[in-house]
């Protein structure tokens, strides 16, 4: 049947089982779709209707993912990735909705530049695309940008990603600011003058390798300070891409004296270390560096607990050509948008790690909660946007199947299992697997 849907206005996806983030429940379930919109859940495999029926049976279906993180590089740097082309990896990987970061050039700091991107995302429709406006004029860490007018715009966050706002005082302006027109400030955490020239994480291995280290205190020096204003200014402050237990146990501290702070983790910073760095794989190099054993098991509990709020990709392609240069000289980041939920399911939840309606609730549910977006949930009235897999299909990620521009990734080649085969997007159905 998926293979021959005709989208309709009104229909039933029947057969599946549910994954219900609100419940924490997986069952049997149908779903009842109207002019885009869930209109109710009827939980029960089959339905008695005359309106047409999308046959699920035998498959997943959940709220759609939701990635709060993303690099969708243009404009600027159309060569690694567009809008289209990052917007039909995430669709690949079952996401249908994307914030994308403001690091563009020009960097996303004038409401031109955030219309420029909703009409590139419009005319590509593979999923929905959320817009973060730059907290500083040329992402410089000087003058705060016009954050009402980027509202106005439609921003829905502001973030300086790939840099830390150095300067206190206008860090802490941002987050005045910010908190009067109910923005969060997502923070990229690195203290520069303790991460400046470093490769990897500092430890045992960049000693072992002769690389200049990137110590665990550069993240949770900045995660501190930015706690702090957050408590001072009551500004809503999300961590993202948590590396160290150490910024793990100040979120938590953090949290627990009631301070608007949320984080999410990467799906690499969950599965990878810095002992694989031993062959030099410029791919592994990422921003902040893959750390220890220890810290992934930190924000392994981090993400049980509740202390890390969601999971997302920090999806950052980078073209061929500037990967293919020595290590020290490769650009950070990988892509993940297309792998993240199935590289989780193989990796943690077939492990036992984490539970797979947790996996889905961290991946839907709860960054829409963090960003205050519509849907993540199979609510009735939510728009219809929702994810189906094949739970057991194994597949291969390589360069036949990658929708993106670029293939920065040490995930080539690797075997999953679990596949997502579509999404629907309000109702409208975009076979992808």
């Amino acid at each position: 049947m998926i293979n021959k849907w005709k989208n309709k206005s009104e229909f039933w996806i029947a057969g599946a089982k549910l994954a219900d983030t609100v419940t924490r429940t997986l069952k049997a379930g149908s779903i009842h779709i109207k002019r885009g919109r869930i209109e109710e859940i009827v939980w029960k495999k089959s339905v008695d209707t005359d309106l047409p029926v999308f046959d699920a049976e035998g498959y997943l279906v959940t709220p759609g993912f939701i990635d709060i993180h993303s690099h969708l590089r243009e404009p600027g740097y159309e060569e690694s990735e567009t809008v289209a082309t990052g917007t039909a990896a995430a669709a690949a990987g079952g996401y249908t909705s994307v914030v994308c970061m403001a690091n563009t050039d020009p960097a996303v700091d004038d409401p031109s530049v955030v219309r420029y991107l909703m009409d590139k995302n419009k005319a590509a429709g593979q999923c929905r695309l959320y817009v973060t406006g730059a907290v500083t004029k040329g992402l410089e860490g000087r003058d705060i940008s016009e954050f009402h007018l980027l509202k106005e715009a439609g921003i829905v966050a502001l973030s300086d990603d790939g840099k830390f706002v150095e300067n206190a005082k206008v860090m802490r302006s941002a987050l005045e600011y910010a908190r009067m027109l109910e923005l969060p400030i997502v923070s990229h955490c690195e203290d520069p003058s303790l991460a400046r020239g470093g490769l990897m994480n500092e430890g045992y291995y960049s000693t072992k390798l002769g690389l200049s280290g990137i110590p665990a205190e550069s993240e949770e020096i900045a995660v501190a300070r930015d706690i702090s204003l957050a408590e001072l200014t009551g500004c809503r402050l999300h961590i993202a891409h948590v590396s160290t237990s150490g910024s793990v146990q100040l979120i938590k501290d953090a949290k627990k004296k009631g301070v608007p702070v949320t984080a999410e983790v990467t799906p690499h910073h969950l599965t990878m270390d810095d002992s694989m760095l031993e062959d030099y794989d410029r791919n592994l190099k990422v921003n902040p560096p893959l750390r220890t054993q220890q810290d992934i098991k930190a924000l392994k509990k981090a993400l049980k607990n509740g202390t890390i709020d969601c999971i997302a990709t920090d999806h950052a392609p980078h073209n061929e050509i500037s990967k293919q240069v020595e290590f020290n000289f490769a650009p950070p980041g990988m892509i993940g948008l297309q792998t993240a939920f199935s590289h989780l399911y193989t990796e943690l939840v077939m492990s036992g790690d984490l539970e797979l309606i947790d996996l889905v609730r961290l991946m839907t549910s709860a960054p829409a909660e963090v960003l205050g977006l519509a849907g993540g949930t199979l609510n009735s009235t939510e728009p219809a946007d929702l994810t189906v897999i094949d739970i057991d299909e194994e597949w291969t990620f390589n360069g036949e199947v990658n929708k993106s521009k670029s293939m920065n990734t040490p995930l080539a080649d690797r075997k999953f299992k679990g596949r997502v085969k579509g999404i629907f997007l309000a109702g409208k159905w975009k076979r992808t697997g």
